[in-house]
């Protein structure tokens, strides 16, 4: 039996190492393990529509007198407690028919802050909402099951811990002179929810607020990023 160049089989022993890793990489994401908690992750427009360059029917930054004037849902997600994440856990394509009884409280509280279409899971172009189910909703179980039941769990926990209102009622307000310290937004919240939330900032102006959860809802810690926030209005 003629035996193998060096050449050959190097080549082979790169197409099997390939070969598995990308075995590896198909169970990674087929049996990714349930999570551990869930951030919910709030934005605020007025850093947000600051950048906006163009305008298009989905972006909420451009109803004029309409736009929104609150922290808007940016997504629910659940997270792992070393930092990283499951995505896009199933197959489950987005249907916009399944929350079609959801509509308008989406388009107010959850509406898409920029003209962009994300990816979806599959390769594609979508919604924003599309991209918030296929990457993480479709993570959610055994917490939430279906569509439907992550947008609205989603909504009902956003009511529930209304960040907007308790910052008003703390005297934080939106302001485009007024450089408030983020000790003072998070002891706010801190004594409205008893949980710290995580601040993102860009380029020192608050951009999201983030709420963390066990899976039954009672809030938990969340860790701190950065020590000043500039709320735009």
């Amino acid at each position: 039996m003629a035996s193998l160049s060096v050449q050959t089989l190097l080549v082979l022993l790169v197409f099997v190492t390939a070969s598995y890793c990308m075995i590896e990489e198909a169970s990674a994401i087929e049996g990714q393990r349930e999570f551990d908690y869930f951030a919910l992750s709030l934005q605020w427009p007025g850093t947000y529509c600051r950048h906006t360059r163009h305008c298009c029917s989905q972006n909420a930054c451009c109803r004029g007198a309409n736009a929104p004037t609150e922290f808007t849902i940016h997504g629910l997600w659940p997270d792992y407690n070393d930092g990283t994440w499951p995505a896009c856990c199933t197959r489950s394509d987005f249907n916009e028919k399944e929350i079609s009884t959801l509509h308008d409280a989406l388009e107010k509280y959850w509406p898409s802050l920029s003209c962009g279409s994300p990816s979806s899971c599959h390769g594609t172009k979508g919604s924003f909402w599309a991209h918030e189910w296929e990457k993480h909703g479709t993570c959610s179980s055994p917490v939430v099951h279906d569509e439907y039941s992550y947008f609205s769990t989603t909504l009902n926990v956003y009511f529930k811990y209304n960040v907007t209102k308790v910052l008003n009622e703390a005297g934080y307000v939106p302001s485009n002179s007024e450089k408030y310290p983020l000790g003072g937004i998070v002891s706010a919240i801190e004594n409205a929810f008893h949980a710290t939330p995580q601040l993102v900032c860009s380029k020192g102006d608050l951009e999201e607020l983030r709420l963390c959860f066990y899976k039954d809802f009672k809030v938990r810690l969340c860790c701190l990023c950065f020590s000043w926030c500039t709320f735009q209005s």
